[in-house]
C-alpha cells in the first residue's frame, strides 16, 4: 500500500479514564431530552440540515439529510424501547415513499443517507416489508448512477451533464452500503460489484499518498482515466476537509464489513492517523485539517462525531494484540468527553454546537447540524452496548 502510515501522536498513548457506563447513560439521557424537545414539531416534517438561531426550521423532502432525523428516532427506540419513537419514524415512511414516487431530488448518491436511516433500519429492526420495498427502490436508483467505464457512482446531478459526469466524492463511502444491503437481500451481483468497484476507485483516487483525502475526484466516463481532484466543501483543492477525512475513516472500515477486504481496514487506519495527528488541544477538529489554532477557524463537531464512529468500527476489526488499540480507545474517549463537556447544545435544538455545513457557500456555519447530531448519538450507542450499525 503506497499510502503512508504516519506515526501516531504520542499524546494518545497516555492512559485516559474510561467512559464509564454511568457517564454514557447520562450523556444518552441528555440526547434523549434533546430529541424529546424536538419530537412534537417533527412528526410530519423534518428538521432542516442546519439550525438557525438555536432552532431547526421545518422542511419537506428538499435535502440529503432527512434520514438523519429518522435515524435519531430509531436509535432512541433501540435505546429506550419507547414506542413513541418507532411510531414517529414509521409515520414518516409516507414522505420517503412520496419522494420516490414523485422523484423529488433523487438524482443523487445521497440515497444511501436517506434510505439506510429511514427504511433499511426499519426493516432490520421491525421486519417492516413496506420499508424494505422502499429501500430496494432507492437502491435501484442509486445503481443507475454507476458508470461502469469509470467504475464510480456519480455524486449528484443529471447523469448527462458533462460538468458532473464521472464525479465521485468521499461522502459516498457511507452511501454504498445501501447497494451492499440490497445485493444481499436480492442476490443481485451487479449491485454488489458496483459498490465494491466504487470503493476501490475511492481508495485509489480520493486518498492521497500522505493519507489525506480529496473531497471529490473526476474520471473520464468513456476511458476511465483519472482527470483531477478538487473540493466542493474544503478550504482548497489540496487541503483536507475534515468531514471528508472522517467519511473516509468510517466508510473504508465499513467497506471491510461488506467485502472482507482487509486493505480497507488498513486504509481506515492510515486516514485515522492523519486525522488524529492534526487535532487541536481539545481534540475537536477545525472544519479543514489544514488549520491550526493560530488560524482561529471554526470547528466542525460533526466531523469529530463521524470520526469517533469510524475509530470504533476500526477497533472492532483489529486483533486484540494490535499495539495501537489502547491509543485509539484513548482518542475516542478524549473526543467524546470534549464534545459532551464543551460542545453539547443544551437548551436549544440540536445536540452538538459548532458544526459547519459548507463554509465556502456560507451554509450552516458554527451551528448544530442534523448529521452531527446523528453520529454523536450513534457514537454513544456504539460505546454503551453491542450494536449493529445501520450501515
Amino acid at each position: 500500500m503506497s499510502v503512508v502510515l504516519e506515526p501516531l501522536d504520542p499524546r494518545y498513548a497516555a492512559a485516559q479514564p474510561p467512559l464509564t457506563s454511568a457517564w454514557l447513560r447520562a450523556a444518552i439521557g441528555d440526547v434523549l431530552a434533546g430529541i424529546d424537545a424536538m419530537l412534537p414539531r417533527f412528526t410530519a416534517t423534518f428538521p432542516a440540515a442546519s439550525a438557525r438561531g438555536g432552532r431547526y426550521p421545518a422542511v419537506e423532502k428538499v435535502d440529503w439529510t432527512e434520514g438523519f432525523w429518522t435515524g435519531l428516532l430509531w436509535l432512541a427506540w433501540e435505546v429506550t424501547g419507547d414506542d413513541k419513537y418507532r411510531r414517529a419514524a414509521q409515520g414518516l415512511l409516507d414522505s420517503f415513499e412520496d419522494r420516490l414516487d414523485r422523484q423529488i431530488k433523487v438524482d443523487t448518491h445521497d440515497l444511501g443517507f436517506l434510505y439506510l436511516l429511514s427504511c433499511v433500519n426499519a426493516w432490520k429492526l421491525t421486519g417492516n416489508e413496506r420499508a424494505r420495498g422502499l429501500a430496494l427502490r432507492a437502491a435501484e436508483l442509486l445503481y443507475r448512477r454507476f458508470n461502469s467505464s469509470a467504475g464510480v457512482i456519480q455524486a449528484w446531478g443529471d447523469l448527462n451533464d458533462p460538468a458532473r459526469q464521472g464525479r465521485m466524492i468521499i461522502d459516498c463511502n457511507l452511501n454504498v452500503p445501501l447497494l451492499f444491503w440490497a445485493a444481499d437481500e436480492t442476490g443481485n451481483r451487479q449491485w454488489r460489484e458496483a459498490a465494491r468497484r466504487h470503493l476501490a476507485q475511492a481508495s485509489r483516487y480520493l486518498v492521497r499518498d500522505d493519507a489525506s483525502t480529496f473531497h471529490t475526484f473526476y474520471l473520464d466516463i468513456h476511458s476511465g482515466q483519472p482527470l483531477r481532484g478538487d473540493t466542493h466543501q474544503g478550504f482548497r483543492d489540496d487541503s483536507c476537509w475534515s468531514r471528508g477525512q472522517a467519511w473516509g475513516m468510517y466508510g473504508f472500515a465499513l467497506g471491510f464489513n461488506h467485502t472482507g477486504d482487509a486493505a480497507f481496514t488498513e486504509l481506515s487506519r492510515r486516514l485515522s492517523h492523519y486525522f488524529l495527528n492534526r487535532l487541536p488541544d481539545d481534540y475537536v477538529c477545525y472544519w479543514d485539517l489544514i488549520f491550526t489554532p493560530q488560524d482561529h477557524a471554526f470547528r466542525d463537531t460533526s466531523a469529530a462525531a463521524i470520526a469517533v464512529c469510524g475509530l470504533d468500527e476500526l477497533l472492532k476489526q483489529l486483533p486484540l494484540s494490535d499495539p495501537l488499540r489502547p491509543a485509539y480507545g484513548n482518542a475516542i474517549g478524549l473526543m467524546m468527553r470534549n464534545l459532551h463537556q464543551h460542545y453539547f447544545a443544551h437548551n436549544e435544538d440540536g445536540l452538538l454546537r459548532e458544526g459547519v455545513y459548507n463554509y465556502g457557500r456560507n451554509m450552516g456555519i458554527n451551528v448544530p447540524n442534523l448529521w452531527g447530531d446523528f453520529f454523536y448519538f450513534e457514537a454513544l450507542v456504539r460505546l454503551s452496548r453491542t450494536w449493529t450499525p445501520y450501515w
